[in-house]
């Protein structure tokens, strides 16, 4: 009877053990699955039996098992959506598909999860009634030359109507603009007789330039060559006024020269005090210098001819001595 008794006791603490170990690895489970880590620029938004409760942040939070869920994790970056082409019309009543980006970004998680069911489905028809709305008030033309103004106002009616959805609209592109076919054809033609006739014109710009360019090169060589001639003759003039300059010095130096040599010998025949014979003889041999130049009549002053005869008498008795100066 013990060891029947025993073994049963042995299975009741056994299958205690297997409850408690059991409890616990639940425990733990139900604890780690309730344990959240909100992640940077997400948000997560929790709701209670059923009812909004709390917008998470970045960090650690415990979830109330059971009674609180993860109603919606909510990206806080910004985003870009791009929208499939749309028909439109224009005011001239053509047809062309618009290609549209958006970019937005989720301000308000709890407006953006309550606010409108499927959000991206509701800006995609949004934007596509106002893009509607706006191309239908814009022929052709003005479709395709303002698109920036068709960004602006498409970003500014698509932000106040996202407001309530906690969604603010950044910016808007119309990525590619295809209108149909033929118009596509006329335009293409259109913008290849523009190109033709740019560079026709471009064209003739080139040569009018080139002519004015050679123009202004020959006018500026027939001013070069008429400076040049004008400093040739110039140069020319200077040389020659700097030749007569250097003709009048040099003749003016000689001049002076003759009569400081004049002045010399002047004043050396003075301290040499001569006698009245030495002068009437030089006075003898400047008329015999003139004697033998070619003038056909000599005037003979008295006192030359008185000087002559005194010549006379000195050769004369020169002659004399001169058979003694042989002995």
């Amino acid at each position: 009877m013990l060891k029947p008794l025993f073994l049963s006791a042995n299975s009741g603490a056994m299958l205690s053990l297997v409850i408690v170990v059991a409890l616990i690895i639940v425990a733990l489970l139900v604890l780690a699955a309730n344990v959240k880590v909100v992640q940077q620029s997400k948000a997560v938004v929790i709701e209670r039996l059923g009812a909004f409760h709390a917008v998470w942040g970045v960090g650690l939070h415990f979830k109330i098992p059971f009674i609180e869920r993860v109603a919606k994790v909510v990206s806080l970056k910004e985003q870009v959506v791009d929208f499939e082409p749309q028909p439109v019309i224009t005011k001239d009543n053509v047809t062309m598909q618009i290609d549209t980006v958006i970019y937005l970004q989720v301000t308000d998680p709890k407006l953006y999860t309550y606010g409108v069911e499927r959000p991206m489905s509701a800006i995609e028809n949004l934007t596509a009634t106002t893009l509607r709305n706006i191309i239908g008030d814009l022929e052709l033309d003005q479709s395709l030359t303002s698109r920036d103004h068709i960004n602006t106002q498409m970003r500014a009616i698509l932000d106040e109507a996202t407001d309530p959805w906690g969604i603010k609209v950044n910016r808007v592109e119309l990525k590619n603009i295809m209108p149909p076919r033929d118009i596509q054809e006329s335009m293409e033609k259109q913008m290849r007789a523009e190109r033709e006739r740019r560079e026709a014109i471009l064209q003739a710009e080139g040569q009018k330039q080139s002519q004015i360019l050679v123009a202004e090169g020959e006018k500026q060589s027939a001013i070069l060559r008429a400076d040049a001639a004008k400093q040739a003759k110039i140069m020319e003039a200077e040389a020659e006024k700097a030749a007569r300059i250097m003709a009048a010095e040099a003749e003016a130096e000689a001049i002076a020269k003759v009569q400081q040599a004049t002045a010399d010998a002047i004043r050396l025949i003075n301290e040499a005090n001569p006698s009245d014979g030495v002068i009437k003889i030089k006075a003898l041999e400047a008329f015999q210098a003139a004697a033998d130049g070619k003038a056909t009549k000599i005037i003979v002053p008295s006192e030359l001819q008185g000087l002559a005869g005194l010549c006379a008498s000195a050769k004369s008795v020169f002659d004399t001595e001169d058979p003694k100066a042989g002995n």
